[in-house]
Order: C-alpha cells, then sequence, then structure tokens
C-alpha cells in the first residue's frame, strides 16, 4: 500500500488546480482565505496541503506550491534558493550563490546569499543556511528570474553577479576566489553589460578593483571601458583590495587603478590557467 503519495481532497483539490490554474507559485494566507472562505478552514487546509506535500512553508504565512508537474510521491520542495526568495519580497540570489549558478566558479556555496531590501535574521532551509544581506535601494537592481530545478527564482544577471562580488568579496569567497569569478566571468560576460552594471553603481572603489583585476588576468577591459572608469575615478583617490593589511611579498600600490593591493600575485592567480605569474 503507497503511503506517501500526493492525496487530495474535494477542498484541497479546489485550491491547489485554482492557484495552479492562477499561475500561482508562491502562496500566502489571504490567497487561501479567500478560497475556503475563513480563517479556520485556511488554517486547516494549509495543514492538509503541507503534510500531503503539495506546499512547503518558506516563512510565516507565505508557502510555495508544488503543482501537479511535482508529480504523486510527497518528497518535499528541495529547492533552498526558491524557498529563500519566496519568503522576502523583494529579493533575489547573489553573490558567492550567484556566481555557482552562473557557472563563474566551481565551488558550490555551503550558504544561500540572498539581496533583501530590508532587515531579514538568518535562517535554514530545508538544513540549508540562508543569509540575507540588506542592500540600500541604488545597489538594488540587474536581477531577473532563472529556472532553478522547475521553480522561478530571482537571481542577479551575470554582470550584476560580478559586480556585486567585487563590490563585496567576503560575500565571494574571498579576493582570490573573486579574481576566479572575474576571470571566468570575462569569457561570457558582454563588456557593455559589465560597464552598464559598474557604473550604475556608482563606487569608484568598485571601478578601481575591476579595472585591476582584469589586467591581472589578462584580460583587459576594452579602451572605451576602461576610459569611462578612469572618469570616474579623480586622480586623488586611493582604495584597498585584499586583505586589508599589507604584508611583505604583496602587490602593493597599483598606479593605474590608485589601489593597493594586500595580496600576492600568485595567491590571486591561482588556478587561473594561463595567467602570467
Amino acid at each position: 500500500m503507497e503511503t506517501n503519495l500526493r492525496t487530495l481532497g474535494p477542498t484541497g483539490a479546489k485550491v491547489v488546480l485554482t492557484l495552479h490554474e492562477h499561475g500561482r507559485s508562491v502562496v500566502r494566507v489571504p490567497d487561501i482565505r479567500a478560497l475556503v472562505g475563513s480563517d479556520a478552514s485556511a488554517r486547516a487546509i494549509i495543514k492538509r496541503l503541507l503534510r500531503t506535500g503539495w506546499l512547503a512553508r518558506a516563512t510565516g504565512g507565505v508557502y510555495l506550491l508544488l503543482p501537479p508537474e511535482h508529480g504523486p510521491d510527497n518528497l518535499g520542495e528541495n529547492n533552498p534558493m526558491a524557498l529563500a526568495t519566496a519568503a522576502v519580497d523583494p529579493s533575489y540570489v547573489g553573490w558567492w550563490s550567484a556566481a555557482a549558478h552562473h557557472g563563474f566558479t566551481t565551488q558550490n556555496p555551503l550558504t544561500v546569499l540572498v539581496a533583501v531590501r530590508r532587515q531579514v535574521p538568518a535562517r535554514e532551509v530545508e538544513g540549508t543556511p540562508v543569509r540575507y544581506v540588506t542592500l540600500s535601494p541604488k545597489k538594488f537592481y540587474g536581477y531577473r528570474k532563472y529556472l532553478v530545478f522547475g521553480r522561478d527564482v530571482p537571481i542577479s544577471t551575470p554582470a550584476k553577479t560580478v559586480i556585486d562580488c567585487v563590490d563585496r568579496p567576503e560575500l565571494a569567497g574571498g579576493p582570490s576566489e573573486v579574481t576566479r569569478i572575474v576571470n571566468q566571468a570575462l569569457v561570457t560576460v558582454n563588456p557593455a553589460a559589465l560597464a552598464e552594471a559598474a557604473l550604475e553603481l556608482g563606487s569608484k572603489v568598485l571601478l578601481q578593483r575591476l579595472g585591476f583585476l582584469s589586467d591581472l588576468i589578462g584580460k583587459p577591459l576594452p579602451p572605451d571601458v576602461r576610459t569611462a572608469f578612469r572618469e570616474r575615478i579623480p586622480k586623488s583617490t586611493r582604495s584597498r583590495f585584499g586583505r586589508g593589511a599589507a604584508r611583505e611579498g604583496d602587490i602593493g600600490y597599483v598606479a593605474a587603478w590608485g589601489l593597493f593591493v594586500d595580496a600576492r600575485r600568485d595567491d590571486l592567480l591561482a588556478e587561473i590557467s594561463g595567467a602570467r605569474k
């Protein structure tokens, strides 16, 4: 006798099929209340749909619908990125997590990093740690929905992923990992899109770092992009990249970009084939 099948009673069938017909993937309590008529009925049907595998809890009062295409077995929702972003609107998967999705790194980050507009505490989704990173409005851009295990998940675009990682290396595995991400991204990301995303952020430090890294790995930005970057960086601007404290053997000051690099060349270029070390 099968005991793990996703069964549906009449009320449950009405709720699931109506939500599915309306294209709803993220479901909130009022959505179900509107279909069943009362808070008590809504609570009861939500409990039943969670138990039978038609809903997965994203956070309090927010659920993901697991539609008929999910199959007959009650397997739950094994998609932490979908659950993490469904819990907070608006939000998007970014930094190291987005770099892994776009194939810019071979690393598999253990924590899902999600950009949000307000403070949200860290949590765990189906055994996966999720960290919510609050961004100012001027940095909250450059994302769209990508299909991840059958779910539309908001993720930063390839260009914005590079920008976010260079802007916040501590959220992308550190300086050496960011160098590898930039190296891989410059193979496929359109330089014009990269420049547009970088200039929109309005950070002089970001422009200095990105210019330096592209030179370091031997994939310099096109002349027009370099000129646009340099025009936004005052000659007196001095910034840092690396661990934040100089050590013997570090690259040191790079006059071309007004950047102090607190890291060894060999460390930054580790695992980058063909780079001049």
